[in-house]
This record gives structure tokens, sequence and C-alpha cells, in this order.
């Protein structure tokens, strides 16, 4: 059995998939034992549909279809970063961005290079399980942070299975397109998506290890003396 400490060492945001099926006890499994998640109040504030076969074909290609016509998609529903992003924050997510588009060897320069891999999330990067994550939009600030709970814990769970799993804020980006094709109603807000499936450890994509700040910089420890 995997340890949540080699679970969180070992996981990391995966690109490019294998074209092998998940079971769908893998993901009931999943599902069932993410749901356990707290949150407060045990409003349990998360919706999630998961995707798979024809339905996940036709989902995927009502959204191109409409990204045909709309590039630009339909605009989120909720700001994914800070307007502006102050630093350290800014330098994070460029570099962040720097190391993922190295590992394709796609530069700074090339920005339909750039645009040809973002346009990649749209197809849940060939994962054979696509999921959208949406919450009734009544919900507060908390309930987002009980949502991240729920997130984290079903990476968590797939790694543990030997699956691998990106989770994508870029799916807010076509909520309208994404509410209209999976009946969702007009009350929900689609938070974000989530690629599930077998990682292609070969692909270069899949090398890129993104940085983390120590520990010093994150947390302040008090009251311990030196032990």
């Amino acid at each position: 059995m995997i340890s949540v400490t080699t679970a969180m060492l070992g996981r990391r945001s995966t690109r490019a998939f294998l074209n092998r099926p998940v079971p769908l006890n893998e993901v009931r499994d999943i599902i069932d034992v993410a749901r356990r998640a707290p949150s407060g109040g045990n409003l349990q504030p998360w919706r999630l549909i998961a995707l798979a076969g024809d339905d996940l074909t036709q989902f995927k290609a009502a959204v191109h279809a409409n990204l045909k016509q709309n590039p630009r998609g339909d605009g989120p529903e909720f700001p994914v970063y800070p307007n502006p992003l102050r630093e350290p924050f800014d330098g994070r997510r460029r570099k962040c961005g720097e190391d993922m588009y190295a590992a394709i060897g796609v530069t700074r320069e090339d920005r339909a290079g750039r645009l040809q891999q973002f346009a990649r999330n749209y197809d849940f990067f060939g994962a054979p399980v696509g999921m959208i994550l949406a919450m009734d939009r009544s919900m507060e600030p908390a309930q987002w942070a009980d949502i991240g709970i729920f997130l984290q814990s079903i990476l968590l769970l797939a790694y543990e299975r030997g699956l691998a799993t990106c989770a994508q804020a870029s799916w807010a980006a076509v909520h309208k397109t994404v509410r209209a094709h999976l009946g969702l109603p007009d009350d929900m807000v689609v938070i974000c998506g989530v690629s599930l499936g077998y990682p292609d450890v070969d692909h270069p994509i899949n090398s890129a290890t993104m940085d983390r700040e120590p520990v010093a910089t994150v947390a302040e420890l008090r009251g311990f003396g030196d032990r």
C-alpha cells in the first residue's frame, strides 16, 4: 500500500496519457473514498461528473465545435488568478510554464506551439477519463477550500492506484458549453476539469518537475524551541 507521503511526493500534473481504459470500478472507488473528504458543516458542496468512452468523445466534440466558433471560449465565471498577480506568485507561475514548455522543446517565441499545447487541455491530454468538478454558486470562499480538499483527495487516491491526473482550471473558460452539454443547471459554477488515466511515462512533457518553496518560505514554526 502506498503511503500518503509517497503519494504526495510522487504525484504530479500529467499531460500525456496512454490509450488504456480505466475500469469503472476504479473510478467509482476513487470517488467513493474521496467523498469522505472533510467539509465545513459537512456541506459536501462538490458535484462531479466523470466521462469515458462515447460520452467523453461527444463531450470533447461539443467543446471543440464551440471553440472553433469562439476561440476565446465563454470567458471564465471567476478569475483564475488575481489581476495583477503580485510577486513572488507571478514569478512562480511564469517559471511553471517555462519548465513545462521547455520539456517539449517549445520556446517562448513559439506562440503557435504554446497555443497548440494549451489546446490539448480540451482533449483532457488524451486521458481516457475526463472529470468536471462543479459547485452550487451560492457557496462562499470557505466552500471553495472544501472543494480543494475533495480535489486533492481524488488526485492522491488516483496515484495510489497507479493512475495519473491533471487538474485543469482551463475548463472554467468553456463553462457555458460544459453546462449545456452535461445538463448542469445555471446555479452550478464549473470549477475545473480533471484528466485521469495511465501516464505515458516516455512522453517528455511528463518529465517536467515543478519547483516547491522550502518550508521556511511557506510556514512559520513557533514555540517548538530546538525540538
